[in-house]
């Protein structure tokens, strides 16, 4: 069975450690980056031997950081649950192609950070998705395959993929509707995958509730795209590194809702950019799904016997300051 670490400050230090169900122990070693820490430490076999000697700390005592850091590439899949396609006016059935786009890593923050949201985003939007670390280097294409999988990925993580949909839609603008700092929490719990632990993958629950009530709730088996066949695209497209993360995409209950009739009018064939602006927006707004200052957002996952649990990430969306 794979292990839990994570990234945390402590008494003003940051530290990395294995986390067990109320205790973080820290590591010796310190490690700049996740990828530095994959490259010394193979599995958590040498991750549990090393916090032997050490002092546990209570988890209630630290406060958590991303263990993906920002010289990380954070690679993503769009509509990759059937649900989601339909609330975003596709066809639910899986697509001939995949939808792959990027984040500014520059978004990632720690699970417990407050979202700032943008002066002049008005329908701000949340995603719970599980996140893939990347184990190895690939610079090349190769296949890989769920028997496989482990020789590649490192683990697994709780992402949010925040949003800003009157930028993203309107603007067609993916990558910048979506990396706005602090657009994307990470954690608190890095998984560590042993080897042929792959298919645990296959079997997650993903929830996430704003202000208590449940807006999300689905399971990994449902993606379309999972991630061995995803990552043998991505290596024929592009590099990934050790430390790199996989968004995998999110289920349905976001606020978003588009239906088929106006997909096709944002297409922009029938109508200007300025009035699929002001019709977009002034549809959207009558949804009250849509984040506000001071909601707060909580977001799981874990598998059904609790076997693999993640932690859990709350976050906070806040005003900019002025």
């Amino acid at each position: 069975m794979g292990i839990r670490i994570g990234r945390f400050q402590h008494k003003g230090i940051v530290h990395w450690g294995v986390v067990d169900q109320h205790t973080v122990w820290p590591i010796p070693e310190s490690y700049p980056t996740l990828r530095a820490l994959l490259a010394a430490e193979s599995r958590g076999a040498q991750l549990r031997q090393a916090t032997l000697a050490r002092e546990g700390i209570p988890l209630a005592e630290v406060r958590w950081l991303s263990p993906i850091d920002h010289g990380a590439q954070v690679v993503c899949q769009g509509v990759n649950y059937a649900g989601h396609r339909q609330e975003g006016g596709y066809a639910p059935e899986k697509p001939s192609f995949n939808t792959i786009f990027t984040k500014a890593s520059s978004s990632i923050c720690g699970p417990n950070d407050d979202i700032i949201r943008p002066p002049h985003v008005r329908l701000l939007d949340y995603e719970i998705e599980l996140g893939v670390v990347v184990g190895r280097v690939i610079t090349g294409p190769v296949n890989i395959t769920p028997e496989n999988l482990c020789q590649y990925v490192a683990g697994m993580v709780i992402t949010n993929d925040i949003s800003a949909r009157d930028v993203q839609i309107p603007q067609g603008q993916w990558i910048k509707g979506k990396s706005y700092r602090t657009f994307c929490p990470v954690g608190p719990y890095l998984y560590l995958l042993d080897e042929g632990e792959g298919d645990v993958m296959e079997d997650l629950e993903l929830k996430l509730w704003v202000n208590g009530d449940l807006r999300q709730s689905a399971s990994t088996s449902q993606l379309l795209f999972k991630p061995a066949e995803t990552l043998t695209e991505l290596s024929g497209v592009m590099d990934l590194f050790p430390g790199d993360l996989l968004m995998t995409g999110t289920p349905s209950g976001v606020a978003l809702k588009i239906p088929k009739s106006f997909v096709r009018k944002l297409t922009g064939l029938i109508l200007s950019d300025e009035k699929q602006m002001e019709m977009f927006v002034g549809r959207q707004l009558q949804i009250p799904a849509y984040l506000q200052d001071g909601d707060v957002i909580r977001a799981t996952i874990r598998s059904p016997g609790d076997q693999v649990d993640l932690g859990v990430q709350e976050s906070r969306v806040v005003a900019p300051s002025v």
